[in-house]
């Protein structure tokens, strides 16, 4: 989110509301799938080499009992390649990348995917670790009541695999970050209305992988008749504003700084 002169605020990348027990990991799971599915769509309309869902799938699960080295000692698995594969997915400018990684993990070197896993997971060159991911899990912990057991996943599991045969299994289980926190999370069911309230602008990217571009749509319509105003950005990664496109700079701009609201409907492409 960012905010402006005026009471301005920019919903960019926005999560689906409400987000209830299922719907939201269920929806993160089917907006990777798609997000690669764009991507092994681009990949080969250009290369030669680009791999097939089923041969990135079999490339995981010989990672799961076979990891390969990945630099420094160090062994990619299959959690670390899993991790490196979504990150790729957030930006166009890494695809390249992840195309010459998958290759290079079939022939036993794992360095470029364990790049990508160490660049999500905030890994610097030196070892240590940034505070992001520990700072979003108790963020998202504190936040959300939702708690999951393994019994629960388990049962899941299938639901997500059909979801997304790359990134269910982890997407499941990565729902126990929350399970035993010491601490309750405050929301089941947070309201996001805002009845009455300066129109807040809602842009939703199309390939978005991590906030589907549902999202965009489901919280201009919670937030309230006149007050959520969705934009639509037909693109590739995480977020609309800072993916360059000058259409939605142009637009989020001109909201921010002059109170300028888009037209409903405002497409950018």
């Amino acid at each position: 989110m960012r905010g402006g002169g005026g009471g301005r605020r920019l919903f960019d990348a926005s999560w689906t509301p409400p987000p209830t027990r299922w719907r939201a990991p269920l929806g993160q799971a089917r907006g990777f799938e798609l997000a690669l599915g764009n991507y092994l769509t681009a990949c080969t309309a250009t290369h030669d080499n680009c791999p097939t869902e089923q041969q990135i799938v079999a490339l995981l699960d010989r990672l799961g009992k076979n990891p390969v080295p990945g630099g420094e000692g160090r062994m990619l698995t299959q959690s670390l390649a899993t991790t490196g594969i979504a990150q790729s997915l957030y930006s166009k400018d890494f695809w390249d990348y992840l195309t010459e990684g998958l290759e290079d993990a079939e022939n036993g070197d794992g360095k470029i995917l364990m790049a990508l896993g160490d660049a999500m997971n905030g890994r610097g060159q030196d070892g240590r670790y940034s505070t992001l991911q520990s700072s979003l899990t108790a963020i998202s912990c504190a936040d959300f009541a939702q708690r999951y057991t393994a019994a629960e996943i388990t049962d899941k599991v299938p639901e997500f695999r059909k979801a997304s045969p790359v990134f269910g299994d982890f997407m499941a289980w990565s729902l126990t970050q929350c399970t035993g926190w010491p601490v309750k999370g405050a929301w089941q069911r947070p309201d996001v209305g805002a009845k009455g309230a300066a129109p807040v602008l809602v842009v939703g990217n199309t390939g978005d992988p991590a906030t589907p571009y549902e999202g965009a749509r489901r919280m201009a319509q919670a937030l309230g008749d006149g007050v959520g105003i969705e934009m639509t950005y037909r693109g590739q990664g995480h977020g609309a504003y800072d993916s360059g496109n000058p259409c939605v700079k142009k637009a989020v701009d001109a909201y921010l700084l002059n109170g300028t609201v888009p037209g409903r409907g405002t497409v950018c492409s």
